[in-house]
């Protein structure tokens, strides 16, 4: 990462912070797709979007918290093996080529997530214990391996499987997202003893970003706008890894 990076970094965190946080997200796919997009080293990415995802994650979980809108009862099944499998992913280093295979796939779908129209907000049943786990567990394995908080998987899945309404999914996964960056985060500096720098220098442009865009998503922005506009940049970015050398 170089200074002449850092102006359009900063900006280009700030801006992905509040849009995802607007819509209750703590945004790892945005930051990995600006630092992928501006050719940050792999390396650098998946911790660096780590800490971004720590310090929004925690802004989303506490107003999500607030709303009364969490379930402790679907969250756990789902964290509880999580928790040591983004802490495994966090400290398995992958060849690289492989590492842009996985980033590419991640922001790929993320952005067919964000293109979808959600279905209706009703809840049909709780998902089963041991299903769970087991997705939690891939979740979070998925989660500390490319730098994300799983959440991007979750919300829709939970949503899809009727096992729970948007409101109550979103504040369930932007807790996950939380606890499964925190532990992938441990993973990773516990694997190369060293802290992502960068991260510290961008961290103000999250929080910013990430407080703006919490606030002003409770007052009903139009959500439809900011995700097909975010689809769009994880589009191109995902395609940049996946096709070019």
């Amino acid at each position: 990462m170089t200074p002449e990076q850092l102006p359009l970094l900063a900006a280009g965190i700030l801006l992905i912070a509040f849009l995802y946080s607007s819509v209750g997200h703590a945004g790892a796919s945005g930051y990995i797709a600006v630092m992928s997009l501006l050719s940050v080293a792999p390396e650098v990415i998946r911790p660096t979007a780590l800490v971004l995802n720590i310090l929004v994650a925690s802004i989303a979980s506490w107003q999500f918290w607030r709303s009364g809108n969490f379930s402790w009862r679907l969250f756990w099944p789902f964290a509880v093996a999580a928790v040591p499998t983004a802490f495994v992913g966090g400290y398995v280093s992958l060849p690289t080529d492989i590492l842009k295979m996985l980033i590419g796939a991640v922001l790929l779908a993320s952005a067919l997530r964000l293109f979808l129209k959600p279905p209706d907000d009703v809840v049909h049943a709780e998902p089963k214990r041991l299903v769970a786990i087991a997705l939690g567990a891939a979740l979070g394995l998925l989660a500390g391996l490319t730098g994300t908080g799983g959440g991007i998987f979750l919300t829709p899945g939970l949503i899809l499987a009727g096992w729970a309404r948007a409101r109550t999914a979103g504040a369930v996964s932007a807790v996950f997202i939380l606890v499964n960056s925190g532990a992938g985060l441990a993973g990773s500096i516990t694997a190369t003893q060293a802290f992502p720098t960068p991260a510290l220098i961008l961290a103000a442009a999250a929080m910013v970003g990430g407080t703006t865009g919490s606030y002003l998503g409770s007052h009903r922005l139009p959500h439809t706008t900011i995700k097909r506009l975010l689809a769009v940049v994880l589009t191109i970015a995902g395609l940049k890894l996946l096709i070019c050398e």
